[in-house]
């Protein structure tokens, strides 16, 4: 879904950033997969009478299909500080919880369910349009990403921005991993959602595209060959979104901690703000090609942050706190205008102290040998 308008900046504040968040739907006590999105969705247009301010009106953030029904997405608003995002994200969750319980349903910021699952598609003319062409691979598609957008002026803006960043998205999904778990087995990887949706023709990192005729052009040519249905089903790690300009950065995994989900949200900021600067000021982009970044967002989607992740300068394997300082070091002086640095750097350390969302998975799994935890321990995380 595209992001809405940002209000006018503050006075001091960077570019404006929000967040999409893929949800599970379970049942509300049994933490069983529900496929329940289409009541639930019809429960958002309700008023709710136990807790005023939470209607999405008054929250700013919207609630909307994604491809299964066992799945919700929760939009939020544009904003301009770390708090606010935060805020937003908290919020959203609350209210897509708020309309889930009206169906009999809960909330779980899993990227994928733990155990075997047969999801249900939701409605929509385009989502049946895709059960054909793509087989089992939009059949068994259950995955739950976290998707940022931060503002960018235009498409010009927009692609020095994706050519500069992309060397750093790695890192961001390995901060992000929630994913270890799939069809009832540990998958050996913490964001097993990568792998999973790297089965569609357009996902994976990008080249360099080098100006916005040239990402005009690969667009097409993309489109032309007849894969992709329409612009929305061109899922490179890294996106322009043009109906309200942004860089749609989208590999990360939805995270389990509503506060990991903001930091990286901050982190994305950043970047962008960073590479933009980088592109004004004529620095050319990391020249790694893009099947050298395939290799280093699996090092991350397999490693999380509890291995080793490949470090930018030098193209060597180091341990994960490495490769996540390096970033911090490379925002760091946006980080420090925005007033943000110390929340962030926090933020990061208590990712790589606490480990993401797949670390809290094989932990609660560990205790009994039950995924049905791990799925009660994520409903609960969720809102915390």
């Amino acid at each position: 879904m595209e992001h809405h308008a940002a209000p006018p900046r503050p006075e001091g504040a960077l570019r404006s950033f929000g967040v999409e968040e893929e949800l599970l739907l379970v049942g509300r006590g049994s933490n069983l997969p529900f496929a329940a999105a289409e009541t639930v969705l019809a429960a958002r247009t309700e008023s709710p009478t136990d807790a005023p301010g939470t209607t999405a009106l008054a929250v700013g953030s919207e609630l909307t299909f994604e491809v299964k029904q066992e799945q919700i997405e929760v939009v939020s608003p544009p904003v301009f500080r770390l708090s606010e995002v935060a805020d937003t994200i908290r919020r959203g969750r609350e209210l897509a919880d708020r309309a889930a319980a009206r169906a009999g349903a809960a909330v779980a910021a899993l990227a994928t369910f733990p155990f075997e699952v047969v999801p249900h598609m939701a409605p929509g003319k385009r989502f049946a349009r895709m059960e054909k062409p793509f087989g089992i691979t939009f059949r068994e598609t259950l995955y739950c990403g976290f998707h940022v957008h931060v503002a960018v002026e235009d498409l010009e803006e927009g692609v020095g921005v994706l050519d500069r960043m992309r060397v750093w998205l790695p890192t961001v999904l390995a901060l992000s991993a929630n994913s270890p778990f799939w069809q009832g087995a540990d998958t050996g990887f913490a964001s097993y959602r990568y792998q999973g949706w790297g089965r569609w023709p357009t996902t994976g990192p990008s080249a360099i595209f080098g100006s916005a005729h040239a990402y005009r052009l690969r667009s097409a040519s993309l489109l032309a060959s007849g894969v992709p249905l329409d612009t929305k089903m061109l899922y490179f790690d890294a996106r322009f979104a043009p109906r309200v300009p942004t860089v749609e950065v989208r590999v990360a995994d939805v995270c389990l901690d509503p506060e990991h989900a903001a930091t990286l949200a901050a982190v994305v900021r950043a970047l962008v703000e960073t590479a933009a600067r980088q592109w004004r000021a004529g620095i050319p982009p990391d020249p790694a090609t893009s099947d050298l970044l395939r290799v280093w967002m699996f090092q991350a989607s397999r490693a999380g942050v509890s291995g080793e992740l490949v470090k930018v300068a030098t193209r060597r394997a180091v341990p994960a706190a490495d490769a996540v300082a390096d970033l911090l070091r490379h925002i760091r002086p946006v980080l420090e205008e925005a007033g943000e640095d110390r929340d962030v750097a926090a933020g990061l350390a208590a990712i790589l102290a606490q480990g993401t969302g797949a670390s809290v998975q094989r932990a609660a799994f560990a205790e009994r040998g039950q995924l049905l935890d791990v799925v009660a321990e994520a409903v609960r995380r969720t809102l915390a």
